[in-house]
């Protein structure tokens, strides 16, 4: 089962390791230039879910919450932006933001709280959501745009 599969299936993860390891799996079957919109509550994981991904593709660089910067851009083999759109009230203003000025390709675009801009979104963003259960372990499935 390929790791898109398992994630279609639903993941349920048992530490912020295993995330980390999950995103870093998805990381080598990303085409270039991706965008992956992260849904889910506060502390449902995104932001670890976006440091595995920056340790699958190559990218040495602490990541954390971008809130009050809104992005950051972590160079390197592939480009990651990591947006937090919380803060946004309007997918406009994501064009202010000059993201495309820093999407050289290849790179892979994760936003958290994309449904501040689902406007902006591409039609072929991948749509993940992460949650937790109450026994504090993370699940994360792939969902298609189409049921959203």
């Amino acid at each position: 089962m390929t790791i898109l599969e398992k994630l279609r299936a639903g993941v349920t993860t048992g530490s912020a390791e295993e995330t980390r390891a999950l995103a870093a799996e998805l990381s080598a079957a990303l085409p270039a230039d991706t965008t992956l919109a992260l849904h889910g509550d506060l502390g449902a994981g995104k932001t670890t879910f976006v440091q595995g991904l920056a340790r699958g593709l190559g990218i040495t660089d602490a990541v954390t919450s971008p809130t009050f910067n809104i992005f950051t851009l972590h160079r390197g083999p592939t480009t990651l932006l990591h947006l937090d759109a919380y803060r946004l009230d309007h997918p406009r203003q994501v064009e202010d933001l000059l993201l495309a000025d820093f999407m050289s390709s290849p790179w892979v675009l994760a936003i958290e709280w994309p449904e501040k801009i689902e406007g902006w979104l591409p039609p072929d963003a991948l749509h993940l959501e992460l949650g937790i259960t109450p026994d504090e372990r993370h699940t994360i499935r792939l969902v298609s745009p189409a049921s959203r």
